[in-house]
Formats: structure tokens, sequence, C-alpha cells
């Protein structure tokens, strides 16, 4: 019944997974002759692989387990595997389970009983900009842009349901997996009669597999008009669907017995299929009529199922696919019909271009998405950062290593003050994620003063005790020690177990964040590894252990799922973990999400680790294109709507939303400065100097909304650290000028590396 056969002939296919798992339950559940085309390739055979694991062994003795995690693991079919935590279908299992899953240009959500007509089915809904909803303008910044943005939840253009459903459905996640899951609905718990729908990242056509069930397929938007529209294939029976909003949907019913199923529209909300069906029915979008519709012929029968990714460096250049299992009918000779993000259609290769169509849907916030035919896409990075490392980094010089006499004498004469700080103080606090930050920055400071200073000796002593502060950590003493999570699995902090509080430090209990509290740790270890080799004997396990819980590069680990914040399909990290939301996963920092992925990339080199720094340097690589793309918005930018995009940054950018502001305040400063903190080496190259500009000019200079000159507290600091990307000789001077209030300098930071920075980059007399 199964084939594992190879969709891209350049790559060789194993049965073990490296980032997948098989997907050969869906291959058996259909009656029909259907089979299963693999997507879990081997490594890529030119330049580096960069998804060699660190480890899949047991974690430090330090770390004790737990069984009672604050969610409990609900829903989910497989009781004992890793789960991902910050995917896209984590709505399928939390909280109510009616939240919705965003596939793009697609979402799908439970309707549970909740919606008119009452159903129990899973609603797929697409949604054009006419029904989005917009904040208030925002006068105070020039082209006053509106604050937000919002996709109506609710509208459910097509529901995919049976008449067995009701009161007691049950919906089930199984096969949860980095890029896919299936979600199940059954009459009720434990019966045989099930829809099964695959629910992949940028799948074509959303695909119910039935057993033993009556189709019902519904509409909120109500049907105006349904037509039978032939047969594409033999075994495949098509049907065109008007809805009262103006749109066209086509839906292909596949029966495993071979017969014309004969879908009736019974009302105008209602379509009825026979009773006792098995087979497939799929439904599409199609907003571009007969070219559209035969795009969609083309691959109808056939859907995806899962995904894989694979990458390698080589010199400068990482390459990356994205592969895609698939099940159904004829799947041998039927072509997979995806959708790419902007981003992705950027960089394919020329090869996967030639198979994109000119068929596109409008995605929530990532503009519009673009119908690709075949199984795999091959997307390259060029110009990676290989040569980068803790010195000041730009993209003209590279690597700034030597700063003049002048600039050296100033970085020394000032790092006494800041060396002398209590690191004991500042480093043990009831927070990892400002723990980390403290341990991050005084191991740039004390990289500065030895490596860019040339005084060692004056660095020698706070670098034991940095050493001292970080095996608190490694011995797990800190105030809310780490624990593994035996529900989830994952390294977890304490926090929300002692005090009942699941947002405690920033929600790190239930998985948020973890990519910014551990790339800290990460980032720290590099440095202290780099200068002190033999440290590295009592912390590699420890701090490798994080890099397993965040940026995972094994798909079998039993104790860790694989990259848990950073998403291959969208090419950045989701922040939010376990937590409910409306309007799907979110990222408020891309400059700590660069942190991590620099952070990766510098460890791997420190420990001698050729694929996690390749990993490192292809991630850079990718956020480069996709924070242009999506979060950095120049005044070209065309994935955001023209009226939001004067606004700079998105601020907090969800899968269904986009908010300027914060967390913590609305504040010019903090809503742009936490894409900006912070400053490293990888600023310099995710954060492209034609933006940096258009956002200094519109906001921080004299005559802006919120002139950086009169902004108060560390905040400043960081605004002018950020201007040494395009005006390093005014942040060199901001930083050494006279009677300097240290109160501009937030937590995080150092005024000797901001000045080190500006130094590096130019900005000091020679």
């Amino acid at each position: 019944m199964q084939e594992f056969r190879n969709p891209d002939p350049s790559v060789v296919i194993q049965t073990s997974p490296t980032s997948v798992a098989s997907s050969s339950h869906l291959a058996q559940q259909s009656q029909s002759p259907s089979k299963t085309e693999s997507a879990t390739p081997t490594p890529m055979t030119e330049g580096q692989d960069v998804f060699v694991p660190v480890s899949t062994g047991s974690i430090p003795q330090s770390i004790p387990s737990r069984n009672d995690h604050p969610v409990p693991r609900i829903g989910i079919a497989n009781a004992t595997s890793p789960v991902e935590t910050n995917k896209f279908y984590s709505g399928l299992f939390l909280g109510t389970q009616t939240n919705n899953t965003f596939t793009h240009p697609y979402s799908l959500a439970w309707v549970r009983g909740n919606a008119n007509p009452r159903s129990f089915g899973m609603a797929v809904s697409h949604v054009e900009s006419d029904v989005m909803a917009q904040g208030p303008v925002n006068s105070a910044i020039p082209g006053s842009p509106i604050s937000y943005y919002v996709n109506p939840i609710g509208i459910h253009s097509l529901i995919l349901s049976a008449t067995e459903l009701g009161e007691s459905t049950v919906l089930t996640t199984e096969n949860p997996l980095p890029f896919s899951a299936n979600a199940v609905l059954q009459p009720q718990a434990g019966s045989s009669q099930r829809i099964t729908l695959p629910v992949v990242q940028g799948m074509g056509f959303v695909t119910a597999v039935y057993t033993n069930l009556q189709p019902r397929i519904q509409s909120g938007v109500l049907f105006s008009n349904v037509v039978a529209a032939g047969s594409p294939r033999p075994g495949i029976f098509k049907y065109r669907a008007s809805l009262e909003n103006g749109t066209s949907w086509l839906v292909y019913a596949t029966p495993d017995s071979g017969n014309d199923p004969d879908l009736r529209l019974i009302s105008n909300n209602e379509i009825l299929g026979p009773s006792s069906w098995s087979g497939t029915i799929q439904v599409a979008k199609n907003p571009a009529g007969t070219s559209g519709e035969k795009f969609h012929d083309n691959s109808s029968g056939v859907f995806a199922v899962e995904g894989a990714v694979m990458g390698s460096v080589s010199g400068k250049t990482g390459t990356y696919k994205l592969l895609w299992a698939k099940a159904g009918k004829d799947v041998d000779s039927t072509p997979l019909l995806m959708y790419a993000l902007p981003h992705h259609i950027e960089s394919f290769d020329s090869s996967t271009r030639s198979r994109a169509t000119n068929l596109t849907l409008r995605t929530t916030t990532k503009g519009q998405a673009t119908a690709v035919v075949g199984e795999y896409w091959t997307m390259v990075e060029g110009d990676l950062p290989t040569e980068m490392d803790f010195a000041p980094w730009s993209v003209s010089a590279g690597s700034v290593k030597n700063i003049s006499p002048t600039a050296k004498n100033v970085i020394l004469t000032v790092a006494p003050t800041e060396l002398q700080q209590n690191m004991d103080n500042q480093t043990n606090l009831n927070s990892m994620y400002f723990s980390g930050k403290a341990l991050s920055k005084f191991a740039t400071l004390i990289y500065t003063v030895d490596r860019l200073g040339g005084d060692k000796n004056l660095a020698a002593d706070a670098l034991q005790r940095l050493k001292n502060c970080f095996a608190r950590f490694i011995n797990n003493q800190q105030q809310f020690p780490l624990v593994y999570d035996n529900v989830w699995k994952g390294v977890v902090s304490s926090a929300s177990y002692a005090s009942g509080d699941v947002g405690a430090d920033f929600g790190n209990t239930l998985y948020n964040d973890h990519h910014f509290h551990y790339g800290y740790f990460i980032h720290a270890a590099a440095i202290i590894g780099s200068l002190d080799p033999q440290w590295l004997q009592t912390s590699k396990d420890w701090v490798n252990m994080l890099v397993r819980d965040a940026g995972n590069a094994a798909g079998n680990d039993p104790l860790f799922p694989f990259s848990r914040g950073f998403d291959w399909f969208h090419g950045h990290s989701w922040a939010k973990g376990l937590f409910e939301s409306f309007d799907g996963k979110d990222e408020e920092s891309t400059s700590e999400d660069a942190m991590f992925a620099y952070a990766l990339k510098m460890w791997g080199k420190t420990i001698g680790d050729a694929s996690m720094e390749a990993r490192g340097n292809l991630m850079l690589g990718i956020l480069r294109r996709s924070l242009h793309n999506y979060f950095l918005m120049e005044s070209n930018n065309r994935n955001h709507p023209a009226n939001f995009i004067a606004n700079k940054v998105t601020g907090i950018l969800f899968e269904n939303k986009v908010d300027h502001t914060t967390y913590f305040g609305n504040n010019l400063e903090y809503i742009q400065g936490i894409h900006m903190l912070p400053l490293l080496p990888s600023s310099a190259f995710v954060r492209r100097a034609q933006f940096v500009q258009e956002e200094w000019d519109a906001l921080f200079a004299s005559h802006g909304p919120a002139p950086a000159e009169k902004v108060v507290g560390g905040w400043k600091g960081v605004l002018y650290a950020n201007l040494a990307l395009i005006d390093p000789a005014a942040s060199w001077n901001f930083f050494t000028q006279p009677n300097f209030d240290y109160g501009w300098i937030d937590g995080g930071a150092t005024r000797t590396w901001y000045l080190a920075y500006a130094a590096g980059l130019g900005g000091a007399p020679s």
C-alpha cells in the first residue's frame, strides 16, 4: 500500500527520518489504491550539512524531571514523543481547541457548534483585504500610518463536516511534526469513523479524508451556486461552488469506491454526500478562473501530508530545500500544488522558479502567496557572514578585529568602571531572560577588553568571576532552577511551578521565548569558551542542552522537538509557546531572533561543531531576507498594507494580525528598539543600512516624533548604538561625550562594547 519514493531525484531518501516521521497512517487509512511518497531526505551531499545533531543522549544530572506541567497534554494521540510547542498548529490542542491554524494562505478552525450554520466540522477560511480591520491612524509618525491591522476570525468560507458529527465530537491531533499535523474529528472518542485533515504549511488544497461518514460541506458565507464540473481524471469528481461574497471555490471528491458521490446542494449553506462514504474531499479557492482551475485540476487527488527540511553551506552560499510527502490517488504521476511565501520566491533557484505559477492568494500577514508545482523547493542564500566572529562587523569591511590606538585608549579608560560592576547580583536573578542578558553583556565586555582592547590582564579577574556566575546555572542553583518537562519534552524554568503564575519569566515554563532566553546563555558561553577553551570541559553538555531545547537539529531526539523556535517555512522564529491565541503565534523582537542564530553560529565555532556553525550562518541568511520582507519595512515594502509601512517596524507580528506596539509599552523607542537590541556583529547583517536610515530619519532624527536626544533611560543608548550602523562617527561622539550618563546604558549592554562597536564600524578617530 505504501511506497517511499524520492520527490527530488538528486536526493537520496532514507527511511529513518532526520526531521520528520513516517506518513504511513494516511495511506493505510484510505481504502483506495493510494500511495505515499516520503519527504525524508538524507543529508545534502555538497557542502556542510547544517542538520547534524549535537547529541540525542540524556540531559545533565543537575536537571530534575517533572511530570506535572501546568498545561496538560490533551487531545494529542502520541503520548510519549516530543511535541512542537511553538508551531502553527497548537490551536488544535490548546484551550478550547477552536483557535485558527494558519497554513498560509488558508486557515482552519474547529467550529465546535459555535457558528451559523451550527456545525462540528472543520472550517476553512480565506479572507481578502476588503474585510480586514484597521487600527487608528498615528498622526505623530510621518505618513500617518495605521497602528495595526487584523484579519477577521470566524468567516467560515467552507466547513468540512459530516452528518454524524455532533455534541460528542472530539478533535485529536495526530503525528505532530515540524511542518504538519493531522487534525482528526470523530463522532465520539474511540470511534472508527473519522475525518482526518492533514494540516501542512503552504498546502494548496484543504483535504479531508473521510472514513465511513456522510460528508456534509457547509458555508457560513452561503452558497449562491454549486454545479458538477466533470472529472479531471477518472475517479475524481469536481464541483464549482460560488459563494455569496463573490468568491469561487473548487471541490474535488475522490471516493475509495470510484463511484460518483453525487454531492448535492440541499440549502444555501449545505452540500450533502452519500452515507457511509470513504474517500477524500479537497477544497481550494480559485481566484484565477479557467487558468487557476487547470492548475488545481492537474494536482487534484493528491495532497501533502508532511514536510521536511534539509540544508547545507558551501563557502559563503547556503542552500536549503523544503520537501513534502504526499498521499492520494495516482500519487506517482500527480504533482503537488503548494503555496510559497514572498521570501521563498525571492530565493528560489532557477529550477524551482520555473515551477512557480501565476496563481496567487493573499496571506493574512505575509503578503501574496504563490502556487508552485512540485514536491520540493530549493532556496539559495548567498553572501553568508561566514567570517563574522565576535568583533564588530560591517558589510563593507567584514570583521574588524583591530581598532585604532585612540579607540583602544578610550575603551580601556571606560572599561574598569563596568568591569567593577557587581556581576553576581546582576546575573543571580529570578529570570532566565534577564540573567542570560547579563551573562552575555559581561562576556561581551570581557571580550572587548581582552581582544579588542588588548589588555588580557585587565580582563582576567572579570573572566573568572563570570565563569563563577555561569557555574551557578550549570549546577542548577539559580533562584528558579531548570527542570526537564517530561510532558511536552523540554527544559523549562521552574518559576511557574513555584508561583502558579504561567506568565512568570515571560512564560518560560510554557516555552515562550526560549530562543531569546537561552540564546543569551549560548552567546555568553561561546565567548567564555573562546577565551578559555578548558572551560568547555565542564560546560559544553549543559550549553548543548539549551541548543537542543531551543534549536535542535535532530528530528528523532527522544527528549526535544526539532527546531522549537525557528520556523523553516516562515524563515523566522515564533516566540509564543503553550498559550492559547486567537491570532496564532507571534514574535516581538527580530533582533533577539537574529541573536539566537548568531549565538548558534558562534557556539558552533567555539566548540568546533561545523554543522551548528553552518546552521547559524544559514539561519542568519534566511533571517536577513525574511525580516526585510515581513518585519523591517522599507518604503517599498509590498507585503504589508501601504498605509501601515510608515511605522517602519511591524511591532508584534502575529500569524493573523500586525500590531505596532510591544507587550510592555507604546513608546516609539520601545517598539522600534526591541527590534534593535542586542547590538551585535550580526546586527549590520540583518538590519539593512537603507532600512536603518529610513527609520532614523522618520522617527529618531531631531525633527522626528521621538528625537533620540530626548529619549531617556537605557533606550537612548540602544538608539545611538543602532545609529552606528549608518553613522558610526555620531554614535562614537555620543558615547564619548564628557560627563556621560550611565543611565543611558540598559542592563543588557555596556558603554565599553558600544564604543568598540562604533569604532569598529569606522566611527573613531584614527
